[in-house]
């Protein structure tokens, strides 16, 4: 066995072992089936520290699972279309798919030197038309369901560079480049009909408990289901019928003016020819460069401009002030609101600037409310008052019955639920992207490409340059075709598919990724699919987990799975930051692994990273900690080097009943337990603080009594070691398990078992204190940690009534005695 722990040499040689016998290649139909997956990445260039704290979960679980008996499917790709590559085209003039592949080799390069267990015979990429034949395919499966469709909608446009910008490139309301304020201009653009799906996207989330509830909730609210009534108001000078959406009917009778979006086509017609039309423009250019969050953000100045017109009240025949305000958006409801400024902030804000009336209609139990003196909305339920027949009625019995049935009964409105959610804009004024496999002819007008002629092809020889339309539509080469049904002269879509559209499906692919006759073989997505556990950041728990679940309920209407939801649990890890700053290179604290791997190993890293705290968390970066991770495979490295030397000399025999191997028995069985568990509930920091003790234990034990390891009871504490410390770090473990004569793998042994007996330790009675007073008395291991015995306390539901919702200043731990909660 070498002498001194030499990471580079090691690391080589079992990268090279795992290659060539190919032990992390998946089969189906071997065993219970297990799908860990980790969201693939964007190859913007070399590994990078948030690439290691992301996929070191998923190859924890990976090799945890494989060696609990489990059938593992854990595969890598590239989510490799994408806007940094069409722009460093434009910069650099290296072509985007030469940028991109260039990309994925150095990321596969560094993926692979961690040591992740990634079957990369399943690798893929949606940029090779191999993958995005099939995206089109979806497309045309989604138009002939009515699901894809064209229309009129904003986007980002700068009118010096005559070009459209994707949000990215907006910077302060402005275009990067040119530092031009942007606009919105209308363009016909392609959509998928998500909002058709909104409820079952809804009623589904019951499937999701392995889901943190943090997720959901953002779901719930992107979603924005509302329940409410439309009721339709009249502009009296033109005869127009408005439709507006409102939860509160039971304020009607409040309304002192009408809201219309900036954007509102009603409004150009109101205004033109008119006073008005002028001040409305000025009023338009204030809002360039503004974005919608900040638009409707509560805390923004209200703005607005009268457009010189009426709208009458159906439930009372008042005539009320049209106005258009900067926090009325068209994408939100029907792009008009009912202001009612005695019930509603933002329009209570608008009114008091403009001047507006203000009219109580729903008053407090203790009638107090004077519009006059009123320093903020009353929006909580009251007594309805000046509301015409419902005069004294409960607000909240109005809202929910009685107003609804009085609109119905008149005709002046009917019940109705609204979503905040909106259809899926897929449209991209780019190259690097799907190509929209549609053509249009002007004698049979839009007309699908017939799937025999998938892929519709990206173009080689295009001009990439920042101005004007993009390469796509500048290619004549690409544009002109010819009708498939009349065969007569034709043009191409030119738009290219959102890139969330080829993640939206990627993880049925990898159930198959060769197969050349449909996007996936149904058998194998049968045996593999849903994926058992998805891991991926936050940042993500709305739109590709919102898309891939609405992607995968169309396909089992089509047929074409057999299941509702593409990811049974979902586990969402934090961020490495550095001085409490997220890590980029703008910020200059870029951190690359290469320079770390190659001083201290990838074992090293993988350990630190997993050990910085719980994966949800923000980790801390610290080059101090690093050295700690080293320090210690070099204490594992010696301790099994010891034992090897033990087993070389003669020792005297262990009575069986001696305290010495009790002791070994219980640390050993008693490791195995806590690492099991914790890996289980994704605490791999105090997994491996455990397996830190039990070596810290071995050591002492080795220092007092070597003898005692050649014994049954040492054998097996030295081979769990190993056993346990596999999954954190694959390499060292690898060594240490040939040079103790294991039979190859280590990583394809069963993972050990534990005797609950032999685990047990000594009880004690924990005292948990709040304030000084003792709240509770549990029952804990004699042998617990100080951070064990805090969590143990807060935990408490006798402990948590007395702090919940109190700061919690300070937590005072006693080892072994109590734990006092200091709160305000």
């Amino acid at each position: 066995m070498e002498e001194r722990y030499d990471p580079s040499k090691i690391e080589q040689k079992w990268r090279h072992r795992w290659e060539e016998t190919g032990i992390y290649r998946t089969v189906e139909g071997e065993g219970e089936k297990k799908y860990i997956l980790v969201m693939f990445p964007y190859p913007s260039g070399p590994a990078h520290m948030g690439h290691v704290a992301n996929y070191n979960l998923g190859d924890v679980l990976a090799r945890y699972y494989r060696r609990k008996g489990y059938n593992v499917l854990h595969p890598m790709g590239w989510d490799a279309f994408g806007l940094p590559a069409e722009n460093a085209a434009i910069k650099s003039g290296v072509h985007p798919a030469r940028y991109t592949h260039t990309n994925i080799g150095l990321l596969k390069e560094g993926l692979q030197r961690l040591g992740y267990s990634y079957d990369w015979d399943r690798e893929i990429s949606t940029c090779s038309p191999e993958y995005y034949r099939w995206t089109q395919w979806f497309f045309l499966k989604f138009y002939e369901r009515g699901l894809a469709y064209k229309a009129l909608a904003r986007a980002n446009w700068c009118p010096s560079c005559r070009t459209v910008l994707a949000n990215e490139q907006v910077v302060d309301g402005k275009c990067e480049r040119c530092e031009t304020l942007v606009e919105k201009k209308l363009l016909n653009q392609w959509f998928f009909r998500i909002t058709a799906y909104a409820d079952r996207l809804l009623e589904d989330m019951r499937l999701l408990s392995g889901w943190p509830e943090s997720v959901l909730v953002m779901q719930r609210n992107w979603i924005g289901r509302s329940e409410g009534c439309e009721v339709i108001f009249r502009i009296k000078e033109t005869g127009h019928e408005v439709p507006i959406f409102t939860t509160r009917p039971d304020t009607l009778w409040g309304v002192t003016f009408f809201l219309l979006a900036p954007e509102h086509p009603l409004v150009d017609e109101l205004t033109r020819g008119t006073p008005y039309e002028k001040e409305v423009e000025s009023f338009r250019q204030r809002l360039r460069g503004v974005s919608d969050i900040e638009r409707t953000s509560l805390e923004a100045e209200k703005d607005g401009v009268f457009l010189g017109v009426h709208a009458v009240n159906p439930v009372n025949g008042e005539e009320v002030p049209v106005w258009t305000a900067n926090f009325v958006l068209m994408e939100y409801g029907t792009g008009a609101v009912m202001a009612v400024p005695a019930h509603d902030q933002r329009d209570f804000e608008f009114a008091r600037k403009f001047g507006l009336p203000i009219r109580v209609v729903i008053q407090t139990p203790e009638r107090d409310l004077d519009p006059d003196t009123m320093e903020a909305a009353y929006v909580e339920p009251g007594i309805m008052v000046d509301s015409g027949p419902f005069e004294g009625l409960d607000s909240e019995e109005g809202r929910i019955k009685e107003v609804p049935d009085f609109l119905e009964r008149m005709g002046y409105g009917r019940r109705a639920v609204n979503y905040r959610l909106r259809d899926w804009l897929i449209s991209r004024q780019r190259y690097w992207g799907v190509p929209i496999p549609i053509i249009y002819c002007d004698r049979c007008g839009m007309v699908p490409v017939p799937e025999e002629d998938l892929p519709v092809l990206l173009p080689e020889d295009v001009e990439f340059v920042f101005e004007g339309p993009s390469p796509l539509e500048r290619s004549e080469e690409f544009r002109k075709t010819s009708c498939p049904r009349c065969g007569g002269p034709a043009e191409r879509e030119t738009d290219t598919m959102d890139t969330f559209v080829d993640s939206s499906w990627y993880y049925l692919r990898y159930a198959s990724p060769r197969e050349e006759t449909a996007p996936f073989n149904a058998e194998k997505v049968r045996y593999w699919l849903p994926v058992d556990q998805y891991i991926g950041g936050i940042e993500h728990a709305i739109l590709h987990l919102l898309y891939s679940r609405f992607f995968t309920k169309v396909l089992m209407d089509m047929g074409l799975v057999d299941f509702p939801e593409p990811f049974t649990n979902l586990l969402c890890q934090g961020m490495v930051v550095m001085g409490g700053a997220k890590m980029s290179k703008s910020k200059g604290n870029i951190i690359t692994p290469e320079q770390f791997i190659d001083t201290y190993g990838a074992d090293t890293l993988r350990l630190f990273i997993l050990f910085l705290g719980p994966p949800e968390a923000d980790k801390e970066w610290n080059d101090a900690g690093i050295e700690g991770a080293h320090r210690f495979l070099h204490r594992v490295w010696r301790l099994v080097h010891r034992y090897l030397e033990v087993l070389t000399f003669k020792t005297q025999p262990i009575p069986e009943e001696s305290q010495t191997l009790k002791e070994l028995s219980h640390l050993t069985h008693k490791t195995i337990k806590k690492v099991t568990e914790d890996i289980e509930r994704f605490a791999f920091n105090t997994a491996i603080a455990a397996i830190m003790e039990f070596t810290n234990g071995l050591n002492r034990i080795m220092e007092a009594a070597p003898d005692a390891f050649n014994t049954y009871e040492g054998h097996e504490s030295i081979k769990a070691l190993v056993l346990l410390l596999a999954p954190f770090a694959p390499f060292i473990a690898e060594e240490l398990w040939e040079e103790l004569g294991g039979e190859y793998s280590v990583h394809q042994q069963p993972w050990p078992d534990y005797d609950p007996e032999l685990a047990k330790s000594e009880r004690i009675t924990l005292v948990a204190q709040v304030n000084g007073k003792v709240r509770d008395r549990i029952e804990v291991d004699a042998d617990i940690t100080e951070e064990e015995m805090r969590e143990v306390a807060l935990r408490s539901p006798k402990v948590q009534r007395f702090i919940e919702g109190k700061e919690v200043r300070k937590v005072v731990v006693v080892p072994g005695k109590l734990v006092n909660i200091v709160v305000a």
